[in-house]
């Protein structure tokens, strides 16, 4: 039983690595190619102990996307589940010293890499939020850094998600982070847990949304002006800016907070 949260929340330390179960190796029917590349990328994750580490080893500049391949996130666009794809394999296969290939190879039972990931169920009736990777900067930005996580996992009743939401997401859509700095002052304190929608990867107007800038990953709210898009702050020691064209990679919509604090 998790440490109750409030009503409708739990708290488990996890152990798992990744989003969601990797696919099972004694299937007997043929693997599709975008199947046997995500329980490569699952592996690699495994044995680079995460997803972030991984991104990083391979040269993937929006850790977002793994997170997406693996819990295989539905797309903004077409609805259908972001996979990875061939040019994408062959740069990661480059980038770790890798055979040409070898992302869309099967490789057996028995591989060391697959046997560090961890499982966990989740409960009927409740819904897994696994950790978004990086921290998120509420000042000047944080670049990505092992931030200790205040909460890495949370199940959430399906009723509350519901009632928080208006709809249950498809797993891997939701992810948490703890956002950090004084710069989202008073409405996100230091510390406080963020619900991001993943698929949002897009300006979808005026709102809160986790982004990166310059190498570094925050959670801020974006506005169209009329001279173009400003990052902008909530605290006013922090004056908003606008972006250069293409300066600003949204990782996704910041939907919900929560903190623990003292009464």
């Amino acid at each position: 039983m998790g440490l109750t949260l409030a009503s409708g929340y739990s708290i488990r330390n996890s152990q798992k690595l990744v989003g969601l179960n990797s696919l099972s190796l004694s299937n007997s029917r043929m693997r599709t190619v975008e199947e046997v590349r995500r329980e490569n990328l699952v592996a690699l994750i495994a044995k680079r102990g995460g997803q972030r580490p991984f991104a990083e080893a391979a040269g993937i500049k929006n850790p977002a996307q793994v997170s997406q391949w693996v819990n295989r996130s539905p797309s903004a666009t077409t609805g259908k589940p972001r996979v990875m794809s061939g040019t994408t394999a062959r740069a990661i296969e480059s980038a770790l010293g890798l055979p040409a290939g070898w992302m869309d190879t099967h490789h057996g039972d028995h591989s060391p890499a697959v046997s560090g990931v961890l499982e966990t169920e989740t409960p009927a009736g409740y819904v897994r939020f696994d950790l978004f990777e990086g921290g998120a900067g509420m000042g000047v930005g944080v670049v990505n850094q092992d931030y200790p996580e205040v909460v890495r996992t949370i199940e959430v009743a399906e009723w509350e998600v519901r009632k928080k939401l208006g709809y249950l997401p498809q797993p891997g859509r939701i992810q948490i982070i703890t956002g950090r700095g004084p710069s989202m002052r008073p409405k996100l304190e230091d510390g406080d847990i963020v619900w991001i929608d993943t698929t949002c990867d897009y300006f979808d107007g005026d709102d809160y949304y986790l982004i990166n800038i310059g190498g570094e990953t925050q959670i801020k709210m974006l506005q169209r002006r009329g001279d173009g898009l400003y990052v902008v702050s909530i605290n006013p020691d922090f004056p908003a800016y606008r972006s250069d064209e293409g300066e600003v990679a949204i990782l996704g919509k910041a939907l919900i907070h929560a903190g623990l604090r003292r009464f």
